[in-house]
């Protein structure tokens, strides 16, 4: 059996208490050298479900999707050399994504064909009702803009996604909320770096969603991601 990179799972999580234990327990068991949940401003238990179920919890108190990832992101570089990832999953904590699809996820960053890994819903299988309408119109659209400045073959900006840490070291990612996906996409496409898409499959959430669940977040999110888009034209 060929021997694996490192591969870490980052999952941002606020007040996902009531799925993240499932979540957890769906990822692919020997895949992953170590699974991190950043407890992201929760006021329920996420981060006493999440340490149960065996994972590690980074706590940041600043709200922000982005925020989240970029804590993890910063508990992994901290850790001793020979443990830091090679290879980073993203995942979302609310038991929209599924899990057990990460071998398909990692299968082109293992064979060396890409360098980021987009998981994409709009290839892959929905649950009726797991994308609102205002979700596939951002997405489609978002992913036009990026087909149209950058080429490729972008459908998604699908949160399960998988990278190389030296490919993310070369991204830079900055961004603290809305615009953590599609600037992992913009400045990927920018640097030339080789970018897949795998179809996956989506469920309806957990919960409420924080972006699509509200008029505020849809319109935050928007604003954020064509924003984003823009700013690198």
């Amino acid at each position: 059996m060929a021997i694996l990179p490192r591969i870490g799972v980052l999952i941002p999580a606020h007040n996902e208490g009531r799925s993240i234990a499932l979540v957890l327990s769906e990822i692919p068991t020997g895949l992953a050298q170590e699974v991190v949940v950043v407890d992201n401003a929760s006021t329920d238990d996420t981060a006493a479900a999440a340490r149960a179920a065996g994972a590690t919890v980074v706590t940041e108190p600043r709200p922000g999707y982005g925020q989240a990832c970029l804590a993890g992101l910063a508990y992994y570089a901290a850790q001793p050399a020979g443990r830091t990832p090679e290879i980073i999953v993203f995942l979302d904590g609310d038991h929209s994504d599924f899990p057990e699809e990460m071998p398909a996820l990692l299968a082109p960053l293992l064979s060396g064909a890409a360098e980021l890994v987009i998981g994409s819903r709009a290839l892959g299988e929905r649950e009726r009702g797991a994308l609102l309408p205002q979700q596939r119109f951002g997405n489609w659209l978002a992913s036009r803009l990026l087909r149209l400045r950058y080429g490729g073959t972008h459908t998604d900006l699908g949160p399960f996604r998988a990278v190389t840490a030296a490919a993310l070291a070369r991204i830079g990612m900055a961004d603290t909320n809305y615009g953590w996906t599609v600037e992992m996409q913009v400045k990927a496409a920018r640097l030339g770096l080789r970018v897949a898409e795998v179809p996956v499959r989506y469920r309806r959430r957990i919960g409420t969603s924080k972006i699509s669940g509200t008029v505020r977040g849809t319109l935050g999110a928007g604003f954020k991601i064509l924003w984003t888009i823009f700013k690198y034209w």
